[in-house]
């Protein structure tokens, strides 16, 4: 759901270059006339005029606050509640309650693995079910082809995120410009408190038989938190398939809690300070990327407990860890301070 690909590092270095000349009052055009030259190259990048319109959209919804605001109102009163009949039967969360006590002073970095086009759905629905108080913003940066490129995307987009699935990435080699203005519009979203930027660091979706078998993490998501520093979240989830009819005909089954258990583990924030310090480079990136995962991959051990418990029966309906144990309303997911 969220492909991550390594993005340019042009468009970002020059915005920090100007950044850091006007702080120091400079009266040098140069670089202005410079970034002026960078930011109007993605005006001749070739894009459909439906195109356009997607990106259109997906700025109103997430970079206009009254839209933003419109979009959360969707999220907790409209999506919230088909989803949640639709699976929080099935779903068991650890450490919830940990991820509901922190108090981060910037957005939120969630670095998770990738096995179903709704992973992310099942980690939004636990932070609404908590409820996780700092959870007032979610942004979810996808693919551009099919959710930016076709009229079926944007209306899925649009039905049942509200838009959130933003900003877009792009494969295609002419448009590494336009990832560079994505990648400066997730820094400025992880670096605003109260917003979660939810992220695949492996790039794609594991599609093989091994559900604990992960693939390499892309540098993309190691750049991005080492330029904006924001405080990283790891997350494994399981039990998700890829076909919405069957996940949701698991919910109502006898096996719904054995079987067909959706468990999602959360960890503690990962430190990577000692990273920051360090001199920005590609190998860096990667580095940082594949700390990420390491995380990632010990959630997934913890997960594999969990599940053996969970199939010997060693983990009875009144668990509090069982979704529905939270009590949350079914019509309205609340938000609270």
């Amino acid at each position: 759901m969220l492909p991550l690909i390594a993005l340019g590092a042009i468009g970002a270095k020059v915005r920090v270059w100007v950044s850091r000349r006007q702080s120091v009052g400079s009266t040098n055009s140069g670089p202005e006339i410079l970034w002026y030259f960078v930011a109007r190259m993605s005006d001749d990048i070739p894009l459909t005029r439906f195109e356009r319109f997607a990106i259109k959209f997906g700025e109103l919804a997430n970079q206009n606050p009254r839209g933003k605001w419109l979009q959360t109102r969707f999220l907790r009163g409209i999506s919230y509640p088909w989803v949640r009949a639709a699976i929080a039967r099935r779903i068991l969360v650890e450490n919830l309650d940990q991820l509901m006590e922190l108090k981060p002073t910037t957005g939120v970095m969630l670095v998770s693995n990738h096995r179903s086009f709704f992973d992310q759905y099942v980690m939004l629905l636990a932070c609404y079910m908590g409820p996780v108080p700092w959870s007032k913003a979610l942004f979810f940066p996808v693919r551009s082809n099919f959710f930016y490129d076709q009229p079926l995307g944007v209306v899925v987009n649009a039905a049942i995120a509200g838009g959130a699935m933003y900003p877009p990435v792009y494969r295609q080699a002419d448009r590494r410009t336009l990832n560079d203005e994505a990648l400066d519009k997730m820094v400025e979203i992880v670096r605003q408190p109260g917003n979660i930027l939810g992220m695949h660091p492996e790039g794609t979706r594991g599609k093989g038989d091994d559900p604990y078998k992960t693939l390499p993490a892309q540098p993309g998501v190691g750049k991005l938190a080492l330029i904006a520093k924001p405080v990283v979240v790891p997350a494994f989830t399981n039990g998700l398939g890829n076909k919405i009819h069957e996940d949701i005909a698991f919910n109502f089954s006898k096996e719904a809690r054995k079987k067909h258990v959706v468990i999602t583990v959360y960890g503690t924030p990962i430190d990577y300070t000692d990273l920051q310090a360090e001199k920005p480079r590609p190998t860096l990136y990667k580095k940082c990327a594949d700390r990420f995962m390491v995380e990632i991959k010990k959630l997934g051990e913890r997960e594999r407990e969990i599940r053996a418990d969970v199939m010997a029966g060693r983990v009875d309906d009144d668990d509090p860890r069982w979704l529905l144990s939270r009590g949350a309303s079914k019509l309205y997911a609340r938000e609270v301070d």
